[in-house]
């Protein structure tokens, strides 16, 4: 974009910052994914009725991780980090806001780290990145119940829904990031 500016008593031709452009676009893009982390996180979920705590499966892994592949590590930690820490803040699970905020907030700079920075194929380094991610949600959940509910057994109950929610996301992302990658904005 091409913006007449006054100097020196007569107008010039100067070239708009394209490096204020891209901060909004990238501020944008990444409140776009906080945002559909959230949407995901609290409708499209099947609550568990496994073990004393319940558990919840959702779908709010997908944008996280079309976050992390697409735009790259911080946005996809921002991107989980805030989405679903708000579901937990605004749903009845507060008790779980501040592990899921470290936890999947790692997990988004994780899958999207290993995706930056990995060679070879996209499809096997990103489903690289989800194994690691899971990884990370079966670990850090499982202290994060051991903190809160005192008992080193009760946590193994929420290890099969954390699979699932991580290997669904991962089906259906994977084979599409990168058609999305192609075009994103």
């Amino acid at each position: 974009m091409i913006l007449r500016k006054k100097e020196r008593g007569y107008f010039v031709n100067t070239t708009y910052s394209s490096i204020e452009t891209t901060k909004t676009k990238a501020l944008v893009i990444t409140a776009l994914f906080i945002a559909l982390t959230l949407v995901a996180t609290m409708f499209i979920n099947i609550k568990l009725p496994i073990m004393g705590n319940g558990g919840l499966i959702h779908l709010g892994n997908v944008p996280l991780f079309v976050a992390a592949f697409v735009f790259g590590r911080k946005t996809g930690a921002i991107a989980g980090a805030f989405g679903m820490g708000m579901f937990d803040l605004f749903s009845g699970w507060t008790v779980w806001a501040p592990f899921t905020f470290v936890i999947v907030g790692t997990m988004g700079f994780v899958a999207g780290l290993i995706s930056e920075k990995v060679p070879g194929k996209r499809v096997i380094v990103n489903s690289m990145a989800v194994a690691a991610a899971l990884l990370i949600k079966i670990v850090g959940y499982y202290f994060a119940e051991v903190i809160l509910y005192g008992n080193w057994i009760q946590p193994f109950g929420s290890i099969p829904g954390n699979i699932l929610q991580v290997v669904i996301a991962g089906i259906i992302v994977v084979p599409l990031v990168a058609r999305i990658k192609n075009r994103a904005i």
